[in-house]
């Protein structure tokens, strides 16, 4: 007696086709998780805002008064105040803004006709990122 093969090649397990269906399957998940992760990680590249905390001390109409209270040393440079949606021009004074220093900005370095109309949104915005760090309703009356 000859010995009979226990497999044939009709009786395969998985065939060709299916194979190659799990490859192409298995590339284009591989593609999509990792244009995924690219295109995301394009994104986190930016800059972007410190982390800090701040308090409007006493205010008159002719200045702002802000301290910083905490967070990390801040380039005053690129910081730049706003008053009701109107960027002041001359930014904060100094290089760097520490923890516990004050900063006054006045209604003249401005070039904003008052802030003595009541109620106005002040806002620090870093300037590199374009985001607010700090926003306040303060009352110049």
């Amino acid at each position: 007696m000859k010995p009979t093969n226990q497999s044939n090649s009709d009786d395969r397990a998985v065939s060709p086709v299916i194979g190659v269906i799990l490859m192409v399957a298995i590339t284009v998940i591989l593609a999509a998780v990792i244009g995924t992760f690219v295109l995301g990680l394009g994104d986190q590249l930016g800059d972007t805002a410190p982390q800090a905390t701040f308090t409007i001390d006493d205010n008159s109409s002719q200045t702002i008064n802000i301290t910083k209270t905490g967070g990390q040393s801040l380039e005053a440079g690129d910081l730049v105040l706003s008053v009701d949606g109107e960027r002041v021009n001359t930014s904060f004074p100094g290089d760097t803004w520490e923890t516990g220093e004050r900063k006054e900005i006045g209604n003249g370095d401005s070039g904003l006709s008052d802030w003595d109309s009541g109620e106005a949104t002040v806002r620090i915005i870093h300037d590199p990122s374009g985001n607010a760090i700090f926003e306040r309703t303060w009352d110049f009356s």
